[in-house]
């Protein structure tokens, strides 16, 4: 299978391009810069240069995959506004080309919607669980459409926690750097929130699972467990970094301030039997206590 991949320099992207190209897919991967271009390339992957603005770039790609990955989304600007709707003209021009050719179109969102939009929080959310709109959940919704236009379309719900040494820019590493900043770790009133967790790999091996075998109109969660209260990573990163932890208003964690206090409970039950997902990588306490996450 030829597979498009936007994100495909990316923390997650970068491990799914392996995984696919090890299962012996082709890989094309969607680069805006030439140090992006270069990892695609040394990775031994097809440069397409280009980014979620270039609509024609998009819908040439997609038509001459034989399936779509869709991972990336820029950076969040002062305008949000602006950050979601290039998202949703990008899902709608691959879309637009993949209608009616019965090729997989594999979509992203992050599973904190369901607590931030939702309000799940009284139980593990499921694949079921659904969110009527809005930032992030209007995107899956838009992919999972799809599914009624000849599209074997899906959905991987990532959680916040994707850990691995490969993890250099994700919310650990941005909990890391706060908490060095300003001399504590912190938590949110008594820290029994948690934040689920997936090893990189594992993640990475169900999207390929996702862009070969999810049926139309899939929710997939990519939860390999309910990883450690915010209190305990607290700990963790107070013992690292030799600080101290305790509570802190919301606001300490600057643009982290709407989530951390949010807490995320998922089931992954429904896409471990849909799709055989068996998370397989090390815990998320195994890799914290690794320490990689620490080095300057």
């Amino acid at each position: 299978m030829r597979v498009f991949v936007t994100g495909a320099s990316g923390h997650i992207g970068s491990a799914v391009v392996i995984e696919l190209l090890g299962a012996g897919h082709q890989v094309v991967g969607l680069a805006r810069s030439d140090s992006a271009a270069a990892a695609i390339t040394a990775a031994g992957a097809e440069v397409q240069r280009g980014d979620l603005r270039d609509l024609d770039v998009l819908r040439t790609a997609a038509a001459a995959s034989d399936g779509v990955i869709h991972l990336a989304f820029e950076q969040l600007t002062a305008d949000m506004a602006e950050s979601l709707g290039t998202d949703l003209r990008a899902i709608g021009a691959i879309g637009a080309v993949l209608a009616g050719s019965g090729k997989p179109f594999v979509g992203t969102n992050a599973s904190m919607t369901l607590s931030f939009l939702g309000g799940i929080n009284d139980r593990p959310a499921t694949e079921q669980d659904v969110m009527p709109g809005g930032p992030r959940a209007d995107a899956e919704n838009t992919v999972i459409a799809l599914a009624e236009n000849g599209v074997r379309s899906s959905v991987v719900r990532v959680p916040p926690l994707v850990h691995s040494e490969h993890d250099r820019s994700g919310l650990f590493p941005m909990l890391v750097g706060i908490a060095r900043s300003r001399g504590v770790a912190g938590y949110i009133g008594d820290g029994s929130n948690r934040w689920p967790a997936v090893h990189t790999l594992d993640i990475a091996r169900l999207y390929r699972l996702a862009i070969e075998g999810a049926p139309a109109g899939s929710r997939l969660h990519a939860v390999a467990e309910d990883g450690l209260t915010f209190r305990e990573l607290a700990d963790v990163i107070a013992g690292k970094l030799g600080v101290k932890a305790g509570s802190v208003a919301p606001e300490d964690f600057g643009p982290l301030a709407m989530f951390v206090a949010l807490d995320n409970p998922m089931s992954s039950e429904g896409t471990r039997r849909l799709l055989g997902w068996q998370p397989a990588g090390p815990t998320q306490a195994e890799d914290l206590g690794r320490g990689f996450y620490f080095t300057s």
